[in-house]
């Protein structure tokens, strides 16, 4: 795979990024991405001096057109979602602009409405299909992304 880059720096990130170092064959290089730099470079601290070259950068994910240029220049492979449910749909926007591949742990939820579904997330199937792109959602750990990795296996 190559690059990846994560949005997002709490609990579900810290974990992620530590699978991913410990698969530096497919993940060699990330970018961490949050509103709160500090919290990425917390995370890049822990893990430095494996194989994995890890970056950090600031970014608020609402703020389609800046994502899209942090996408653009790092170049991922594929852009792993672990920011709010809130705010997946302005991450699919970016990644759509930046024609990069999109993978989230959740499915969208308006920010201030307790409602999920992924109808708002499916809508984008045919623009993604249409730019030769995935869109992998709702691959939490539990089951999701388990069943990914047992696929793979």
């Amino acid at each position: 795979m190559g690059k990846a880059m994560i949005i997002g720096a709490g609990g579900v990130a810290s974990v992620a990024v530590h699978k991913c170092c410990q698969n530096p064959e497919v993940f060699e290089e990330i970018l961490i991405a949050s509103r709160t730099k500090s919290k990425c470079d917390a995370l890049k601290a822990k893990l430095d001096g494996g194989k994995t070259k890890i970056h950090t950068a600031a970014v608020d994910a609402d703020d389609v057109p800046a994502l899209t240029a942090l996408i653009k220049d790092f170049a991922p492979d594929v852009v792993l979602n672990l920011a709010l449910p809130y705010q997946d749909l302005h991450i699919m926007d970016a990644c759509l602009a930046a024609g990069v591949h999109y993978v989230d742990t959740a499915n969208y939820e308006p920010e201030d409405t307790a409602k999920f579904e992924y109808s708002w997330q499916w809508a984008y199937a045919d623009r993604f299909r249409a730019a030769g792109l995935t869109a992998l959602l709702g691959s939490g750990f539990d089951p999701g992304v388990t069943g990914v990795f047992s696929a793979y296996a």
